[in-house]
């Protein structure tokens, strides 16, 4: 189902919004009872796919079983600063382990010292192992970290390189999504066919509309029930006022 919606105040069903949602649990300290917690999550408000470490695809897609959720997992996170042919082997293994998509972290240090090439090569290492797999491959640029000439140069690099999509953030540096940064990687690949991938603070469902009113098509969030109940509660408030 794909919602109808223009502008800030947009309508999204529960299930239209889950179906968008990156269910995600990326921190250090994260167990394996934590991962079951997620999938259960997952499976019980059906979003597009959890987001877990390389350590717990295997868990994560026991967990999921045959349902109709994705496993996503990371390369080179949370600093984009490993070897390209170490980025491509852990995303490899994470796809031969079952994950469906690779969220590999952009060579930040190489962008900003233009090393552009570099940059290029090192995205289409992790672009090759996830085609090799049938995976899809985003790419983080931590836009916190980045100048405006610099976003764009990324989503140039990104496009060149073979990406699926680009994304704002790891969630793990200075700040997150901002809608000003949704909206020009948006105008900057999405006409190109990439896609664009909201992530880093986003706990409420007001920011999430505000992500995808601004072009993102993904949506990656550690709170993301917390955003499908609020979804619900609002919904339910707005019928009720219309029959009133």
């Amino acid at each position: 189902m794909s919602p109808t919606h223009s502008g800030a105040a947009a309508t999204w069903a529960a299930d239209e919004l889950a179906a968008v949602i990156d269910h995600t649990l990326l921190r250090p300290d994260a167990t394996v009872d934590d991962i079951g917690r997620l999938c259960d999550e997952a499976l019980e408000h059906r979003f597009f796919s959890v987001c877990v470490n390389p350590v717990y695809v295997a868990d994560a897609v026991r967990f999921i079983g045959a349902a109709p959720v994705h496993v996503c997992s990371v390369a080179g996170f949370p600093l984009g600063a490993a070897r390209s042919d170490t980025k491509a082997d852990e995303a490899r293994r994470a796809i031969a382990d079952g994950a469906a998509e690779i969220d590999m972290v952009l060579f930040i240090g190489g962008l900003k010292g233009r090393r552009d090439d570099l940059v290029r090569r090192d995205i289409e290492a992790v672009v090759a192992a996830c085609r090799e797999g049938k995976a899809l491959c985003k790419v983080i640029l931590e836009t916190c970290l980045l100048t405006t000439a610099e976003k764009e140069r990324a989503c140039d690099l990104c496009v060149a390189a073979g990406a699926d999509f680009v994304k704002t953030s790891t969630g793990l540096s200075a700040s997150g999504a901002t809608v000003e940064d949704v909206r020009l990687l948006s105008r900057k690949v999405s006409a190109r066919g990439l896609g664009v991938k909201a992530a880093g603070g986003i706990r409420t469902r007001a920011a999430a509309l505000a992500m995808l009113d601004a072009g993102a098509t993904r949506i990656g969030s550690s709170n993301s029930v917390a955003i499908l109940r609020e979804t619900i509660a609002a919904l339910e408030r707005e019928t009720r006022d219309a029959d009133e």
